[in-house]
């Protein structure tokens, strides 16, 4: 039925991608559809490519072959168009990036002004209400260095949104938190799940995987080994790598 969604052109397309770094074959024939709205959560042992594969659908890392298709239209290589494209792709890092000599709200309206071409006080009004949203409104007028971890993760949470993108990227966000801070970002992280924003998350949290994914992508050695709905992965996983990958982290 045409009102399905399952049925519309998927979001984020990447079709027969190989990626090559030197001799390494670091992505190996990739292909994965993402509906509108889809949280989709990608796990696997290190250097499985996970986050090669996230920085590819924004063409941070250019590919050998395949394409990769951003709401129907393909990325392209380079140039204004690419720059175009990849505005509607927010990202958001292990670093957090922040300019450290410009305040939170200079660093979340610096985006919105200089790209979209948004007024400076319509890009002030929709990155308080940003903030507000990640919990650090009251942060705006500092800079970077005076706020935590936790905190700067979620103002380059708040900066990617601004862009009003398509679709947020996430490559291991938590990864250079202490851990006590780690809650506090992947709370921001389902929030935006359950308000039907589109993701790609490369993560070790499989609580947020259970929690907040549609469908778990599971990779080993470049390649999409298996993908299912966080249930009946985590509980049935039907490839030998899933089941060695689940039976050495579950059992922490």
């Amino acid at each position: 039925m045409a009102d399905e969604p399952k049925t519309e052109t998927p979001l984020v397309s990447v079709q027969g991608v190989n990626k090559y770094f030197g001799e390494l074959h670091v992505l190996r024939d990739i292909d994965l559809d993402i509906a509108r709205g889809e949280v989709v959560v990608v796990i696997g042992p290190s250097g499985s490519g996970k986050s090669t594969l996230c920085r590819a659908i924004n063409r941070l890392e250019p590919i050998e072959n395949g394409e990769i298709r951003i709401d129907g239209v393909p990325l392209p290589a380079e140039g204004k168009e690419l720059a175009r494209l990849r505005a509607d792709v927010g990202m958001v890092f292990q670093s957090f990036n922040l300019f450290a000599h410009k305040t939170i709200l200079q660093n979340v309206t610096l985006g919105p002004t200089k790209v979209r071409k948004e007024s400076a006080d319509a890009a002030r009004k929709h990155a308080m209400e940003l903030l507000e949203r990640v919990g650090i409104a009251s942060q705006a007028d500092k800079y970077p260095a005076q706020l935590s971890g936790g905190q700067q993760q979620r103002v380059a949470i708040a900066r990617a949104l601004a862009m009003r993108p398509k679709v947020m990227l996430f490559d291991e966000p938590t990864s250079a938190l202490d851990p006590e801070m780690v809650n506090e970002v992947l709370d921001v992280m389902t929030s935006l799940a359950k308000d039907g924003m589109t993701m790609v998350v490369v993560t070790h949290e499989m609580g947020f995987a259970r929690r907040a994914a549609d469908r778990v992508v599971f990779m080993a050695d470049g390649q999409i080994v298996e993908a299912a709905e966080p249930d009946t992965f985590f509980t049935k996983p039907t490839s030998d790598r899933a089941k060695d990958f689940l039976s050495k982290i579950l059992t922490h």
